[in-house]
């Protein structure tokens, strides 16, 4: 039996939207108040699904606890309170959009998690605007 287990985190953090290769007028134009050389922040809300089967022993499809413990380290320290573009690795090549936010959580959890998991980030930037990622 097939089951989708879920766990909730948030963290804080700024960035600026921006393309060293373009020049501060198109950045802007493409970017708007997102490509703010000062930066701006936003208050995202993560959500981690795991797919997979049931463990007949224990009932779980993952102690929640281990998915709590990863979220912590991978996703809550390494980018909580950060400025994505400066304090963040995978961001100081690649413009840490929602999606490609997404797409860098994924990576990190899916390092940790075991294959035999199917993995669901939804990632909100605010309230209204998020993004979906499986790893496809």
């Amino acid at each position: 039996m097939r089951i989708k287990a879920c766990r909730k985190a948030h963290f804080n953090a700024a960035h600026r939207l921006y393309r060293s290769d373009w020049s501060d007028e198109k950045n802007a134009e493409i970017f708007g108040k997102c490509s703010n050389p000062h930066y701006h922040g936003h208050n995202y809300e993560l959500i981690v699904a795991l797919t997979g089967e049931i463990d007949p022993e224990t009932g779980y499809l993952i102690d929640l606890k281990i998915l709590k413990d990863h979220i912590k380290t991978e996703v809550e320290d390494y980018m909580d309170h950060k400025n994505l573009n400066e304090e963040v690795e995978e961001f100081k090549k690649l413009n840490p959009t929602v999606e490609n936010i997404a797409v860098v959580i994924f990576n990190r959890l899916r390092a940790k998690l075991d294959t035999k998991y199917d993995i669901e980030i939804t990632l909100y930037e605010t309230p209204r605007n998020f993004v979906i990622y499986k790893g496809e």
